[in-house]
């Protein structure tokens, strides 16, 4: 038996008292493994998901991460192995019942965030986040989420800038470092991949909070989420990604989920600058999803019941201005698009917008990209509190 199953099967049947209480290594959870077996790694398997053991040592005791705790609410899904999160680094790595067991938990978090007295589910964790990039929902969610559940927040806002990559550290020493002083981190980065390198460096859960045109996992699952909640069904959904889908790592992380679906059909609308690249529409027939590239808006709004806007990233053309000039205001959601589409649909966006999105859409119903910021701190939470407490 594995080290990743002995723990999950001891998270089922071992109690914890406390989540800081650091026990000694017990034969239910250990079985007189070695401390270097436990701590083994292995690549990303055909999901995607970390095969390792996210176990803190401290001096010469063990914290066991993985207890099951007295929570607010216990979800009634069943649990098994394939639910034992030790990382959120790729939309891929999660399949329909993942999906459903933290949608499950998000909805138990909005009863919590609506209650006046905090929560104490996370009290004595600490997370870390380290973001090399701007933020403002990603960051700000993370750490409403963590202090909504009791624990604290280390954060630097600027870490490309202001932490010691600026003298040149690289990204893994930040990483062990860091690891040391925190039980969770959040990290945005401006190079693909960089999450996956933190991951497998650190020993403490990691969340992929974007990676440069890489992917932006904990967004998808939020976007999906939101679809859920305002469309009221995931199968046989069409839905529209617009905008900058060459650098949008939030639509190509969507695209990812959207193909768990049955019977799920995506537009792609976008400059001819800025194409879905082949990757994903690659992934998308390999798993049977329907895709259609059109260059009408208006069109392709009256047959969907998800309009998915972004913004023309600029900071990712570099020198390259004429591109993104070229590229961006050629479409935009207003009041023609609104009259076209189905009095059912949404129009949704990660955020921030430009002018990609008119502010009279605001006003319609159907403009759901703030209810889709909020519905990001409840995932958040869940989370928070899948990777630290487990289910």
């Amino acid at each position: 038996m594995s080290a990743a199953s002995l723990l999950f099967s001891c998270s089922m049947h071992v109690g914890v008292s406390h989540p800081k209480v650091a026990a000694k290594p017990s034969p239910c959870c250990l079985l007189n493994q070695p401390w270097n077996h436990l701590k083994s790694k292995t690549p990303f398997g055909h999901s995607g998901v970390f095969e390792k053991s996210k176990l803190s040592h401290k001096g010469d005791e063990i914290l066991w991460r993985a207890g099951a705790l007295q929570v607010e609410s216990a979800p009634s899904f069943s649990m098994g192995q394939k639910f034992h999160l030790h990382d959120v680094i790729e939309a891929q790595q999660f399949d329909r019942e993942t999906l459903n067991a933290i949608f499950e938990v998000a909805r138990s978090m909005e009863s919590i965030e609506s209650k006046s007295s905090r929560s104490q589910m996370l009290k004595g964790y600490l997370m870390a986040t380290l973001f090399y990039e701007p933020s403002t929902r990603t960051r700000l969610s993370f750490e409403s989420a963590m202090k909504r559940l009791g624990g604290d927040v280390l954060t630097t806002e600027n870490a490309r800038e202001f932490s010691s990559a600026a003298k040149g550290e690289t990204l893994e020493d930040t990483i062990r470092t860091v690891e040391g002083y925190t039980d969770i981190i959040v990290m945005r980065h401006f190079e693909s991949g960089a999450a996956k390198r933190a991951a497998t460096t650190a020993s403490i859960p990691v969340i992929n909070a974007g990676d440069g045109p890489g992917q932006h996992p904990t967004q998808a699952l939020l976007d999906v989420y939101t679809i859920e909640r305002e469309i009221g069904k995931l199968d046989g959904i069409r839905v529209g990604l617009v905008g900058d889908l060459a650098n949008g790592r939030t639509v190509r992380s969507l695209a990812y989920l959207l193909a768990k679906y049955q019977d799920v059909k995506i537009y792609f609308v976008s400059p001819n600058v800025v194409k879905m690249k082949d990757d994903i529409k690659d992934y998308l027939t390999s798993k049977g999803v329907e895709w259609e590239e059109s260059a009408d808006l208006l069109e392709v709004a009256s047959k969907c019941d998800v309009v998915y806007q972004t913004r023309i990233q600029k900071e990712r053309f570099r020198e390259k201005i004429e591109l993104y000039e070229e590229a961006r205001g050629k479409y935009i959601v207003n009041q023609d698009v609104l009259d076209a589409m189905q009095k059912h649909a949404v129009v949704m966006h990660p955020l921030p917008r430009l002018d990609e999105i008119t502010v009279e859409v605001d006003r319609d119903p159907r403009a759901a990209y703030f209810r889709q910021a909020k519905n990001g701190l409840y995932i958040r939470m869940a989370l928070l509190k899948v990777l630290l407490l487990g289910w």
